[in-house]
């Protein structure tokens, strides 16, 4: 056992100095393999942070939201309906919701207005999303002013600002009272934007779903898994939008890579052509051309994922927030917890380094099993 690694930490050891003979070659290659590995592992690392962060804000989210459905789209919600659905086992809360969107044209964005359930705010204040507070230049105390639905200007104090852990979903959120709302919006009393409620055993949230709908047809249950996945199947979106941009590059590399490790040299003939005639076996020349492809790409590898690592998590992946997030004027910031996922890794490992180290093998097998004299020549 020790004579076999021995052989191999000589083998690796020639390796090395047959690299270093190459310094352009090789050192063009590893750049060109690194940036390909950092703009995959940047988009795979950035779209789980953004996954994570939406399980982790939804977490508190409720497990059911009632939407009464009028003509196909979503309607007003009279409050009546909290006692039409009567009593359900299972269900240990229920309340209704107001919040809205308002288009704000000074900066050409939409603000999401939202009354608090467990929060008190008091007429005439709001408390604001970091987003807005930077668009729109406010700190505690200023003044903003909106135009309500009936075309009144009406002006709200903020009170505070948020600073949530997940400027996510705060970036564009005002908080403000229920009476300011309703003033606001033109919503009377007894209406609500939807309702929600709390279950008890998340086994039963369907068997609730399903009795609310026959309860009460013209509204649409929506469960809190069905967000998740609808989140889920947008950051893969974006995500394989991404992929599609960067189909090109990647493609290219592929062919650059294949050329590479299967096209060999004269040099790299006559160096393989020595070491025959000076004594090395078939084998040995093999493992030999092995660790060179090995080491290039776990170089690649490794210089690849640490530096869309640190994209990632310390510049929260600069170059691709626009495409991911999604934000057309209110950029929400972040920076993404540290956090790899094991089989992600893996899989970005198996399709990057595998494919150029064995694409190594059979130029290098041919190469090795010729006449040392002819391949001299």
């Amino acid at each position: 056992m020790k004579r076999l690694l021995r052989r191999q930490a000589c083998l690796l050891d020639f390796t090395l100095s047959s690299l270093a003979r190459r310094p352009g070659k090789n050192l063009g290659l590893l750049l060109v393999y690194g940036l390909i590995v950092f703009l995959l592992a940047s988009v795979m690392l950035f779209t789980d942070a953004l996954r994570s962060e939406a399980r982790q804000v939804l977490a508190r989210s409720p497990e059911i939201i009632l939407q009464r459905v009028v003509a196909g789209r979503h309607a007003l919600i009279p409050a009546g309906y909290l006692e039409r659905m009567g009593r359900i086992r299972g269900v240990t809360a229920r309340h209704g919701r107001l919040w809205g969107y308002f288009y704000d044209p000074a900066v050409q964005a939409n603000y999401t207005l939202l009354v608090p359930r467990n929060r008190r705010i008091a007429d005439g204040e709001i408390v604001v999303g970091a987003g807005i507070a930077r668009t729109r230049g406010l700190d505690r105390g200023d003044f903003l002013t909106l135009r309500g639905s009936d075309g009144t200007a009406r002006s709200f104090r903020v009170a505070e600002r948020l600073e949530g852990e997940s400027e996510l979903v705060s970036s564009d959120l005002i908080l403000l009272s229920e009476a300011d709302f309703r003033a606001f919006f033109g919503v009377p009393e007894g209406l609500y934007t939807d309702l929600v409620l709390t279950v008890r055993n998340p086994r039963e949230l369907r068997k609730v779903a399903e009795k609310l709908t026959l309860r009460l047809p013209d509204t649409r249950p929506i469960l809190r898994d069905e967000i998740l996945r609808t989140y889920d199947a947008i950051f893969g979106w974006r995500q394989g939008i991404v992929f599609v941009l960067l189909a090109g590059a990647i493609l290219a590399f592929v062919i650059f890579a294949w050329d590479k490790a299967s096209g060999l040299s004269a040099e790299e003939r006559r160096e393989i052509g020595i070491l025959k005639a000076v004594g090395w076996e078939t084998s040995d020349v093999i493992r030999m051309k092995f660790w060179e492809g090995a080491v290039i790409s776990l170089s690649a590898f490794l210089l690849g994922y640490l530096a869309a690592y640190a994209h990632v998590f310390y510049t929260s992946a600069a170059l691709f927030e626009p495409v991911l997030k999604g934000w057309a004027v209110l950029y929400p910031e972040f920076r993404p917890l540290p956090r790899v996922d094991g089989l992600q890794l893996a899989t970005l490992f198996f399709f990057t380094v595998f494919p150029y180290t064995l694409a190594t093998i059979v130029p290098i097998w041919r190469a090795a099993t010729t006449d040392p004299d002819q391949v001299m020549r």
